[in-house]
């Protein structure tokens, strides 16, 4: 594979790692963080999954060399902040507590280089089920603990064909008519949470679904995951914001066609801006 180039950003955004369950894509993210670096990282919640955890314990060697990719970044100078989600909502008991230099906390308030205000939010407080039927919430989480099954022994397949990463259960979730209807309700209800306070845009994970696109005027950024598609959001250092998948980028890099291309959904004019 030819090597990718070696990217600094003024801020890059992370969020639905999952460490902790067998779904987390440790070994991509590793290599993402060998050649991305930024004077800021946000761990836009679900980094860490209590909820699989507390089921059974899985935490092999890949996932304790993220954590000490992470630490050694911020010993550099690297700022980071992590932003509790629902999976590893035990840590918002220790709001505004610093562990290893990581800044925990609910939600906060970013500004870009060229002035606008994003609200930064797992995305969780506004999923109804989550927040008021967590027994269903439970259950959709092992159906997609099976999906992910599936994921692994298809793409073992893949790879002894020669054919790069695909995520069934994306591909799976964005068929289904309810899941589509539910993301389109979260990024309105979360836009709105954006403009009530002000702010010119929200940057957010919760839904596995990475994008960037303009919600009656307000910027709607999301993350996206590291199980499914692996991406994040970066900022340049003019305050453009890009979305990065990185699946996709090694596999063109490799001389792979992406099966699925991500797109920015921002007007034409305001990716020019």
């Amino acid at each position: 594979m030819v090597e990718p180039e070696t990217r600094k950003f003024r801020t890059l955004f992370l969020s639905d790692v999952h460490l902790g369950s067998k779904g987390a894509k440790a070994t991509f993210l590793l290599d993402f963080l060998k050649y991305h670096d930024a004077d800021t990282i946000y761990l836009v919640g679900d980094i860490v999954d209590g909820w699989r955890l507390r089921r059974s314990w899985h935490w092999p060697q890949e996932h304790n060399d993220i954590v000490q990719k992470l630490l050694r970044k911020s010993r550099k100078g690297a700022r980071i902040l992590y932003i509790a989600g629902n999976h590893d909502e035990f840590l918002r008991d220790f709001q505004g507590t610093h562990f290893g230099g990581i800044e925990v906390m609910d939600r906060t308030m970013h500004e870009t280089a060229d002035g606008r205000k994003f609200l930064v939010i797992h995305g969780d407080q506004f999923d109804v089920v989550v927040r008021n039927a967590r027994h269903i919430a439970y259950l959709g989480d092992w159906a997609y603990d099976a999906a992910l099954a599936i994921n692994t022994i298809m793409n073992k397949v893949r790879r002894m064909l020669g054919l790069r990463y695909w995520s069934f259960s994306a591909w799976a979730k964005f068929r289904v008519k309810k899941a589509v209807n539910f993301i389109g309700s979260f990024q309105t209800v979360v836009s709105d949470e954006a403009r009530r306070i002000g702010a010119d845009g929200v940057i957010c994970g919760h839904i596995h679904h990475a994008t960037i696109e303009q919600i009656d005027g307000i910027e709607y950024i999301n993350t996206g995951d590291w199980v499914e598609s692996c991406t994040a959001i970066a900022e340049h250092h003019d305050g453009k914001m890009e979305l990065i998948s990185w699946t996709h980028l090694i596999g063109e890099k490799a001389g792979f066609a992406p099966v699925v291309k991500l797109e920015d959904k921002r007007p034409k004019a305001a990716n020019a801006a």
